[in-house]
């Protein structure tokens, strides 16, 4: 049962919580000092041990504003050793003093408590789950979390649904939740359903939104993963994977068919409007300034500033020219991470945008060449990993060698790349290939954010981005 919090619960474990923040990805990548956190949100979900206990926390940021984070956090007398590895410390006083602190989205018992208490309706205490379905929760399903790296956290139950955890939970309306209902009340066979959303407050008013529960899409492997493997195929010839084929182009250019099979219900679901030059000039210049503030973070894109800042002015004077520049509703941050090879064909998912945006920047209607820029930059991105990979566990290391999966992996991106594109505007959308201008620009966008990302997340990644950088820098046109 849920329990109305009347004593200050969460402050004897804000110690103990502390240094564990620090070690979790998604508190980084908001930033914040967590000796000065403090509890905007609690409730204890489960009284009874093991404990389930819900809280929202604020951190100070060095801006003045706060960043928030969501825990899910389990106390039990004593921690079984098939949660060891959750553990976070030993209660140092209050209620539970001597009990261990841990992670409780790692723990099945609590999970399916948490379900079981969010199909409840009408109750008042704690996170509440606003329905989209009709159907009725399947509670009955063994839970277990999803081990990946990533900045929210996730719990697959049984092979049906699946809770998304926004670690940094906003205000609402929020972005993905919007997009997900739109996509699942017209039907949209490229992404998963939305079954319903957690959140704090009155439905659909300015309550955080902490998470949705949607279809969940059992398949063995990504979209990333599957290209690294084709990627592997290609350039070492296993599996009768010719280096002239890469056995992925038709899934390439099917995917490109998909991504555009999700604007056009976008494009019905949300306003689309024609940019203006004078919009499109003030969106050149935002995008140099980005380049210059990159540049400043990663130096090595400093050489590069003129003739990257050239396709940004490319792109402002080709719509001052009358050359037509629409806005919708996009993904946001497309690329092969974010698809899935299902029976049924590929499905999109995380439709939140790029994690080092705003969400003002991340809610403003874009032009569909970003989200096919961004998938662009993916099939690069494979190319280079699988490349990077294939050379580290050959045991021929000669520079013929080198020289021979090099171009073998960029003429993979390269027929990938175009059959994607085939794919999308086969399907409708408006042939990329039309419009070369604003595509160079915004792949240019994309890769010194990437270089920016890079630098602070996965600094040896940091190469990839440079040489699209290099490449997009000696092209005009």
């Amino acid at each position: 049962m849920t329990v109305a919090v009347a004593e200050p619960v969460l402050e004897p474990l804000l110690p103990a919580l502390t240094p564990w923040l620090r070690t979790r990805r998604w508190f980084g990548a908001g930033g914040g000092d967590p000796a000065a956190v403090r509890p905007v949100v609690v409730s204890v979900v489960h009284d009874e041990a093991p404990v389930l206990v819900h809280a929202v926390l604020g951190v100070p940021r060095p801006d003045g504003t706060e960043q928030l984070y969501q825990l899910f956090l389990g106390l039990r007398p004593a921690l079984p050793a098939r949660l060891a590895g959750a553990a976070i410390a030993t209660v140092p006083e209050g209620r539970w003093q001597g009990w261990t602190l841990y992670e409780a989205t790692e723990d099945a018992a609590l999970m399916g408590v948490l379900l079981r208490s969010l199909a409840v309706r009408g109750r008042r205490d704690g996170p509440r789950l606003e329905r989209t379905s009709a159907h009725p929760l399947p509670v009955g399903l063994v839970p277990r979390p999803l081990s990946a790296d990533q900045s929210n956290s996730a719990v697959v139950y049984g092979d049906r649904l699946l809770f998304k955890i926004y670690r940094r939970p906003e205000p609402g309306p929020h972005l993905e939740v919007e997009a997900l209902r739109a996509l699942t009340e017209r039907h949209c066979a490229r992404t998963p359903a939305l079954h319903g959303t957690l959140y704090t407050g009155a439905p659909g008013g300015e309550g955080l939104v902490l998470g949705m529960f949607e279809e969940f899409l059992p398949v063995e492997a990504d979209g990333w993963q599957t290209a690294l493997r084709r990627v592997g195929d290609c350039l070492e010839g296993r599996d009768g994977a010719a280096p002239a084929t890469g056995g992925f182009t038709a899934h390439a250019r099917a995917l490109g068919e998909a991504v555009a099979e999700v604007h056009a219900v976008l494009a019905d679901a949300f306003p689309r409007t024609r940019v203006t030059p004078e919009e499109v000039a003030e969106e050149a210049r935002l995008m140099k300034q980005r380049l210059r503030l990159a540049a400043e973070e990663v130096p090595a894109l400093d050489r590069y500033r003129g003739r990257i800042g050239a396709l940004y002015d490319d792109y402002a004077r080709h719509a001052g020219r009358g050359c037509p520049v629409f806005a919708q509703r996009v993904h946001g941050d497309l690329h092969l991470g974010q698809v899935l090879p299902t029976a049924d064909g590929w499905r999109l998912i995380d439709f939140e945008g790029e994690p080092d945006r705003s969400a003002a920047e991340r809610a403003e209607p874009q032009p569909v060449l970003r989200d096919v820029a961004g998938m662009l930059r993916s099939f690069d991105y494979a190319a280079q990993t699988g490349l990077a990979t294939a050379l580290k566990r050959s045991a021929d290391r000669t520079p013929a060698l080198r020289l021979r999966h090099a171009r073998r992996a960029e003429a993979w991106a390269i027929r990938n790349r175009r059959a994607f594109v085939a794919g999308y505007a086969g399907a409708g959308g408006a042939d990329p290939r039309c419009h070369p201008v604003p595509l160079r620009a915004f792949e240019a966008d994309k890769a010194v954010y990437e270089a920016v990302y890079e630098a602070r997340h996965r600094p040896d990644w940091l190469g990839i981005p440079l040489t699209a950088v290099h490449r997009l820098a000696g092209v005009r046109g």
